[in-house]
């Protein structure tokens, strides 16, 4: 369980867990099957990590190498499927390749794969140690890829298990499970219609739902109905109210817009829970004020606060990058506007919101009124923002998109930080620098995506390219991506 800030994020109460499949052929020395296998365990253990693995004694030294090893292991990887997260293949020697890629061909898990090779020490290269991993992992590989199985690969083309170069790819490698499995299936909750002047928040449902991620809706009438026909004094409604005095200051906005905030939050809580949404995405500008009387920013940064990310201006896509980096990271997530330049400086950005910025993400936030509407619609009905500045951290973006003429999903990711430069102005705001950013925006133009970008206080870039190319299909743009990566 990761710890920010004396803030606990149980993103790994669920334990992880790996399928391990330990690759063996005869003719090499198959004592290294027996300790690459342990060294492995190990590894796995270290961090934290479960293992669903033939035994030693359900296959030599618990390895697969003949069609009945693969057969077998496959079998125990389906009574586990529900708890297996991904698979590691470890090769202490070459390793039987046919026996791999089979027994991930029996399984069928539909997860990552992780393939690893130990490598060879230069004073141990008699017949009595000689790996040969070094050769096995391409060979491996190759099967794989006629075998139409997706998988990943270390840093280095070969890791000792117990590295911590491999300890990297292993943390790596399961940020990237978790979002290829937070993907599966995913319910997505779209609160009300697109603002008609945010055509740039169209979307592909259809698209979408091709991708296992559907889509469920409800009106604003309907969400203003139940909060009509709720009393002040509704259970939901007091415990919602204590939570938000608790999580904002907000000791200067009005008792009766924290009652219909606290009353919005309760519907929206019980519409999840009963319709099995994971995240979602509101409508805002201008019809809840207007028809309602408060902003939803705080809420929604509640949510998002407790990863269950929430999108502004009705955008699905927008709030699916959140998803992703929230996977990745464990932490909550924000979705920003590239907004604005800073001074003359080419790599540095504003990024803004009016705002329902997770707590996360501020140096320090109170609740105010929403200052660019108010003079349309009142200050008294724009209640709820959540403001302040975004405390210096390093930080990744993520911005998916349906490129509905194409029928295609696509996307960019990349990092920068967030620096201590100072800003004056309102909502939630910070200053980001991301190397060649001029780059990045000509290519956010050329290429019509959305003014809409999702950010993490965290460096996940890498596992989220992998997880959305190599195993969700997707064509992805990684911005400055650093030499060597996968």
């Amino acid at each position: 369980m990761k710890v920010y800030e004396g803030r606990q994020w149980d993103f790994m109460a669920n334990k992880m867990t790996m399928g391990l499949i330990v690759g063996n052929r005869g003719f090499f020395p198959d004592h290294l099957a027996k300790s690459g296998r342990e060294e492995m365990l190990a590894a796995l253990a270290a961090a934290d990590i479960d293992v669903v693995a033939l035994t030693p004694q359900e296959s030599k030294y618990g390895a697969v190498e003949t069609r009945e090893e693969s057969r077998r292991c496959a079998e125990l990887f389906k009574k586990n499927h529900e708890r297996i997260d991904g698979v590691v293949v470890t090769l202490p020697n070459f390793g039987e390749e046919r026996a791999i890629a089979d027994t991930l061909r029996l399984a069928d898990l539909r997860v990552p794969v992780l393939i690893q090779a130990t490598p060879d020490d230069p004073k141990k290269m008699g017949i009595a140690f000689r790996r040969d991993s070094f050769c096995g992992k391409m060979s491996a590989c190759n099967n794989l890829r006629q075998y139409g199985i997706p998988y990943s690969i270390t840093t280095l083309h070969t890791e000792a298990p117990d590295s911590p170069e491999f300890a990297a790819d292993l943390q790596w490698f399961a940020a990237v499970c978790r979002i290829v499995n937070g993907f599966h299936n995913l319910r997505v909750g779209a609160i009300g219609a697109r603002p008609t002047a945010f055509n740039t928040v169209r979307y592909s449902e259809k698209i979408l739902e091709s991708q296992g991620i559907s889509i469920e809706t409800l009106d604003l009438s309907e969400v203003l109905g139940r909060i009509e026909r709720m009393k002040d004094n509704d259970d939901a409604a007091q415990a919602k109210l204590a939570s938000i005095k608790k999580y904002v200051e907000s000791k200067d906005v009005p008792a009766t817009a924290l009652m219909k905030m606290a009353k919005l939050g309760a519907v929206i809580d019980h519409w999840m829970a009963a319709t099995e949404v994971k995240i979602s995405a509101v409508q805002c500008w201008t019809s809840l004020e207007e028809n309602f009387g408060v902003v939803p920013c705080t809420v929604m940064s509640m949510m998002s606060e407790q990863l269950l990310s929430s999108a502004c201006e009705v955008d699905i896509v927008g709030v699916l990058g959140m998803h992703a980096l929230q996977l990745a990271s464990g932490t909550p997530s924000a979705l920003l506007d590239w907004n604005n330049n800073y001074g003359t400086n080419p790599d540095k950005a504003v990024c803004f919101h009016c705002a329902n910025l997770p707590k996360h993400f501020f140096r320090s936030f109170k609740m105010d009124f929403q200052e660019i509407i108010a003079g349309t619609v009142g200050k008294e009905n724009t209640y709820g923002t959540v403001v302040g500045l975004i405390k210096p951290e390093k930080m990744s973006f993520a911005r998916f998109s349906t490129d509905d003429t194409a029928g295609r999903m696509r996307g960019y990711v990349g990092e920068g930080r967030f620096t201590d430069d100072p800003l004056n102005t309102f909502g939630g705001a910070g200053v980001v620098e991301i190397p060649k950013m001029q780059k990045l925006l000509h290519y956010i133009c050329e290429n019509g995506f959305e003014h809409h970008v999702a950010a993490n206080l965290s460096s996940v870039a890498g596992a989220v390219h992998e997880a959305a190319t190599r195993y969700l299909g997707w064509e992805m743009y990684w911005h400055e991506r650093p030499n060597g990566a996968c």
